[in-house]
C-alpha cells in the first residue's frame, strides 16, 4: 500500500487546525462580543467556561485531542478501504 496516509501527519495537522480555529474564535469573541460563540464551545469542550487562562488552556488541549481522535478513527478506515480498492484493482486487472 504505497498511498497510505500517516496517522501522525493527520493527527498533528488536524489538531493544529482545530487549535488555530479555537484561538481565532476566542479572539473573535473578545473583539466582537455581540456575536460571541463561546456558548457553543462550552457544548463541545467539557469543562470549558468563558474565559480564564485555565479554561483557555483546557480548550487548547481538548481541541488538540479532538484532532487526534479524528486521525485515530479516520486514517485506519481510509487505509483499510484503500487497501481493499487496490486489491480489487489488482484482481480486476489480472483477469
Amino acid at each position: 500500500m504505497r498511498n497510505r496516509i500517516s496517522i501522525s501527519a493527520v493527527g498533528h495537522s488536524t489538531s493544529i487546525l482545530l487549535v488555530l480555529t479555537f484561538v481565532v474564535c476566542v479572539g473573535f469573541d473578545l473583539l466582537v462580543p455581540k456575536f460571541a460563540m463561546y456558548e457553543h464551545w462550552q457544548g463541545f469542550l467539557p469543562g470549558f467556561s468563558w474565559l480564564s487562562p485555565g479554561t483557555f488552556v483546557l480548550g487548547l488541549v481538548e481541541t488538540y485531542a479532538y484532532g487526534w481522535y479524528f486521525a485515530l478513527v479516520w486514517v485506519p478506515l481510509y487505509n483499510v478501504f484503500l487497501h481493499r480498492a487496490e486489491r480489487r484493482s489488482k484482481t480486476a486487472s489480472s483477469t
